[in-house]
């Protein structure tokens, strides 16, 4: 009979440097809460230094000991991810964790500071600028992984619409979305490969929450005055941010992962972290590759850089 894994499971990651996008509540709030309970150094990368204090706040109260730091980071501007990652490579430390884990859910249509739609910029773009322009110090630390949070909703977009997400137009919020958690898989199976195929010791993995409980229910899909109370009784149906975050460090820290993998609730959208399926359109190899060029040209990312991974 399998034992459920647990977050209680996690080794010791005393010495570990983690970062974590969207930190400051729900999933990411919890993953970083174990990971320094774990005795990790995490740094809680935000878009609101008030709420990142207090997510760091909320954890020292729990783990007096906890190294733990705050930094302004905005995955909708491409220049603050250049800040971001320019301030972490200055620190001089081995990188052993990057999980891209914040972004936006269904929102009404707005752009990123270079004008690209609001969720594919945030959800896909940043966390591929940001992850590509970290590679220096991620694939020079032994045993570095790269966890991209997805959703279930990817399974939404039957195929990857690079001409819909570039043109803004017709607007749909929910395909938006769904475009751009199918974008986040076929980034993180691509970014496996090309890792793979050049033998640096890095892993890319997968994984998505199930159905949590977390604030974007509340500031996404949900609107007016009721919001709020319809989203605390939406909220109840789905399983606590404590479950919704095991994906998402078994995907960090389980020790048989080789990479490639997506895991998610062994119930589908409840349970206990698996590696599960994701749909044939994230297993598209010609998709991922369109992908990839497409995000190096939206993000400006030099092809000649090794870090751009091309021509793999």
């Amino acid at each position: 009979m399998r034992v459920a894994w647990t977050a209680d499971q996690i080794p010791n990651l005393k010495g570990k440097w983690a970062v974590i996008t969207g930190a400051n509540s729900g999933i990411g709030w919890q993953a970083a809460r174990w990971l320094a309970k774990r005795g990790a150094r995490v740094t809680l990368a935000v878009r609101n230094r008030g709420r990142g204090d207090d997510a760091k706040a909320r954890i020292l109260a729990e783990v007096p000991s906890a190294e733990m730091d705050v930094r302004l980071l905005d995955l909708a501007d491409l220049d603050s991810v250049r800040s971001f990652v320019e301030a972490l490579v200055a620190d001089g430390q081995p990188l052993d964790l990057l999980i891209n884990n914040a972004g936006v859910m269904a929102t009404s249509y707005g752009t990123t500071r270079q004008g690209y739609e609001l969720q594919f910029g945030t959800n896909h773009l940043g966390h591929f600028a940001l992850t590509l322009q970290l590679l220096p110090i991620l694939a020079g630390t032994t045993g570095a992984r790269v966890v991209t949070v997805s959703s279930m909703a990817h399974q939404m977009a039957k195929r990857l619409d690079l001409a819909y997400v570039r043109s803004g137009g017709r607007y749909r919020r929910f395909e938006s979305y769904a475009q751009s958690k199918l974008a986040n898989l076929l980034f993180a199976y691509e970014l496996d490969r090309r890792l793979k195929q050049r033998g640096l010791p890095l892993k890319s993995i997968a994984c998505h929450p199930g159905f949590a409980a977390t604030s974007l229910v509340e500031n996404g899909m949900l609107k007016g005055a009721w919001a709020r109370p319809l989203a605390r009784v939406v909220n109840r149906f789905a399983q606590p941010s404590e479950m919704g975050a095991l994906p998402t460090l078994y995907a960090a820290t389980h020790p048989d992962l080789a990479g490639g993998e997506y895991i998610g609730p062994d119930r589908g959208s409840r349970g206990y972290p698996v590696v599960v399926s994701s749909s044939p359109a994230s297993r598209d190899l010609a998709a991922a590759r369109e992908l990839w060029s497409a995000s190096l040209e939206m993000t400006g990312i030099p092809r000649d850089a090794w870090y751009a991974l091309e021509d793999a």
